[in-house]
């Protein structure tokens, strides 16, 4: 099949579409993304793509989804490399680093109107289980029984996205997710008893 000169298997679409959706999305933001765009710039007839989404924000879903699974990868490497005794801050640190070097995909991927699809919400679901899941091996290691595994998780989760969050307002400080780590420690020492 030729479209502008352009031939394609009718399989490569759902892919060739998020791959071009996501350019689109560095290249100008969530609002510059528009399905007639996508479409000429993809090769593709706007009418073709309904066959494989529903509409924009199942596009959009789709590729939230992929960011969280891209996210998961990455924050699994960091815990697989992470010194003795530092998977939490291996987790942490990996989660804004992918945050910072991927904006457009992360502000895509906690957009609240894609967010809560329930795509996106069991790939966001599996890359915070993996951190749920490091948490309890952290807490088991330490001797804690009985600690607020979901508790830890959230704070972890929350101090690491509000770093993410915060950088986007100061990219000049790469180095905000250590000062936010270190300032935890200093406000909640270890228990000593």
């Amino acid at each position: 099949m030729t479209i502008e000169g352009r031939r394609y298997h009718a399989g490569d679409l759902p892919g060739r579409l998020l791959r071009e959706a996501r350019e689109m999305l560095e290249e100008g933001g969530l609002k510059k993304l528009n399905l007639r765009a996508l479409a000429a710039r993809a090769g593709f007839t706007p009418a073709s793509m309904y066959h494989h989404y529903e509409n924009k924000r199942a596009l959009l879903a789709e590729l939230a989804a992929l960011g969280f699974g891209e996210l998961r990868r990455n924050l699994e490497k960091a815990d697989r490399e992470a010194a003795d005794g530092g998977r939490l801050r291996a987790w942490a640190i990996g989660y804004f680093e992918y945050a910072r070097t991927e904006p457009a995909m992360f502000a895509l991927m906690f957009d609240p109107d894609i967010a809560e699809a329930p795509v996106v919400a069991e790939a966001r679901d599996a890359a915070l289980g993996r951190l749920h899941h490091v948490v309890e091996e952290v807490a088991a290691a330490l001797g804690r029984d009985g600690a607020p595994i979901d508790k830890i998780t959230l704070a972890v989760w929350a101090a690491a996205h509000g770093a993410a969050g915060l950088t986007a307002a100061r990219p000049e400080q790469p180095q905000l997710i250590e000062d936010v780590i270190t300032g935890l420690g200093a406000l909640f020492p270890p228990n000593r008893s």
